[in-house]
């Protein structure tokens, strides 16, 4: 979730280290937002400031084709907000595919049972209400996962991150939002508890010898993370 609200283009949050005219030529130039995305994307809209805590498009089509890339069948999102993360990557799953879906919110994940039903993904999404680390350390010991969306509260980044390591296959991918927090993860004056768990999370993870990681600056900075053999 970009938990920011700054000069926003007109179909979501912006690409926060573009300039206002990059971030909507990526925009266009990445896969649009069909009508259910788009119907999502006005729905958040009109609940106000958390609108900012969606991704962007160019970040979903993203995820739909790295989801579809890797032949994902099974994948965990831990933070699911009104949902437009989950119908991207439900979209990218393999035949017969389950995508897990934690939240604590009732109200805002309401949205997104609305959303799964309107992109006919609802069948592939097990919502779990509940404290994400409690839901993780509950999966079934056997659970392999391919895929894994990280965008909750910062401060249990890496108890998410271990918790779902145990379940990863080799060469699954672990994607984690947020790791620029606009540019604050750099700035030494920023020392507010979910940025220094931000630093801490990154630092883990490029020198954590079980994976290999890719930042990108897309939006507020996405960390592609694959488990390896």
């Amino acid at each position: 979730m970009d938990d920011h609200a700054d000069n926003q283009p007109p179909t979501g949050p912006k690409a926060f280290f573009l300039a206002d005219d990059l971030a909507h030529y990526v925009s266009a130039h990445s896969s649009p937002p069909d009508p259910v995305l788009e119907r999502l994307i006005e729905r958040t809209r009109q609940m106000g400031s958390v609108f900012s805590m969606q991704i962007s498009p160019e970040q979903g089509a993203f995820m739909s084709l790295l989801t579809a890339a890797i032949g994902a069948r099974v994948a965990v999102e831990v933070g699911t907000f009104t949902g437009y993360s989950s119908v991207c990557i439900a979209r990218g799953l393999g035949p017969g595919g389950r995508l897990i879906a934690c939240d604590l919110s009732d109200e805002w994940t309401s949205v997104a049972r609305a959303a799964w039903l309107d992109a006919g993904v609802a069948d592939r999404i097990d919502l779990r209400l509940g404290p994400a680390a409690e839901t993780l350390a509950a999966l079934a010991p056997d659970l392999v996962v391919d895929l894994a969306f990280i965008d909750a509260d910062k401060e249990n980044y890496l108890v998410y991150y271990e918790a779902l390591l145990a379940h990863m296959r080799p060469g699954g991918v672990i994607l984690a939002d947020n790791v620029l927090w606009s540019g604050r993860v750099v700035d030494p004056d920023a020392t507010d508890a979910d940025t220094l768990a931000l630093r801490a999370f990154n630092d883990t993870v490029v020198n954590d010898p079980r994976v290999e990681v890719a930042m990108l600056p897309l939006a507020d900075g996405l960390s592609v993370i694959r488990v390896l053999p």
